[in-house]
């Protein structure tokens, strides 16, 4: 018995150590998602009406430009593919790689080539494994990213885009990201950047008029198509910011879960292995007892017939 409690005396130590590490982390994370939703707040309206910008120079000029003009026949499509560099987040990575699979799986259905870049190590790690082919990659920064970190990945997406396919440009660009839509829920999504869908646009600013707002009036200087080529860059890099905040969040908010999870279940471990401690102890002394007892009634009987 002596030995039985021994183990779970040693387990509820060690179980109890690993309980406070997963409290720690629950508490980084849940001061992290304050910051990054922040962030998040702050990046959207940006990324809003520049889209708005962009849609309006399209819409106002008859200007053939990659940003916004459909390709008849497209053979080749970009998906960016957000992850995380660490673990310890539930699902979060795995259901985004998910979501990039099954966008990959519908663009190849339509008969694209499909060029693949990832952010996170996560993700990188999962391609590598199955050794499936990446364009590029970039990690080191998705718990916190920058603007600058967005421009590095928006670089060589925006070149592709501005090559024709023959020289392994691509006709389309995709990014799936898990959006951050509140502490409990955070969703994968997949949205094409690149060509902008007009479409979207203007039942927003149909919308928009419906509710008696003024819409800016721009004037394009010196060309529309100018004015595309300066927004292109900025419109892929804002997008991709603002995504890579998301992402973040969610990343925080889903690490946050999965900690307070394994926090709980260390407590109701440490409960369950106290309950069998104490049984093995009470057994440990109830079994004392009894050879105390055993000895002192045979010493007793070897006494009495002695006398005898």
């Amino acid at each position: 018995m002596g030995a039985q409690l021994r183990v779970y005396k040693r387990r509820i130590k060690s179980v109890t150590a690993t309980k406070k590490i997963t409290k720690a982390m629950e508490m980084i994370a849940a001061s992290r998602i304050v910051k990054a939703q922040r962030q998040v707040t702050a990046s959207t309206p940006y990324a809003t009406e520049l889209t708005r910008a962009v849609t309006a120079v399209a819409t106002g000029s008859n200007t053939k430009h990659p940003l916004t003009t459909e390709v008849e026949a497209p053979t080749r499509a970009a998906v960016l593919l957000i992850t995380s560099d660490r673990g310890l987040a539930g699902g979060y990575s795995s259901n985004a790689i998910k979501a990039a699979e099954r966008l990959t799986e519908r663009l190849r259905g339509e008969g694209k080539e499909v060029d693949t870049y990832i952010v996170g190590r996560k993700g990188v790690a999962y391609y590598g494994f199955r050794e499936r082919e990446v364009t590029e990659s970039w990690t080191g920064f998705t718990d916190s990213p920058t603007y600058a970190d967005a421009k590095n990945v928006a670089g060589p997406l925006i070149a592709a885009v501005q090559r024709d396919t023959a020289d392994g440009g691509v006709d389309e660009l995709h990014i799936v990201f898990t959006e951050f839509v509140s502490m409990l829920t955070q969703t994968p999504v997949q949205n094409r950047l690149l060509p902008l869908s007009l479409d979207a646009s203007a039942a927003e600013e149909e919308d928009s008029a419906k509710k008696h707002e003024i819409l800016p009036l721009f004037d394009f200087e010196p060309s529309a198509e100018d004015v595309l080529d300066a927004l292109l860059p900025r419109y892929v890099e804002s997008r991709i910011y603002n995504a890579l905040l998301q992402a973040a969040a969610s990343k925080h908010a889903a690490t946050r879960r999965a900690m307070k999870s394994a926090t709980d279940n260390a407590g109701d471990l440490i409960k369950s292995l106290s309950r069998l401690a104490n049984a093995a102890r009470q057994a440990e002394i109830t079994q004392e007892i009894s050879e105390i007892v055993g000895g002192a009634s045979a010493l007793a009987d070897a006494t009495a017939g002695s006398e005898k």
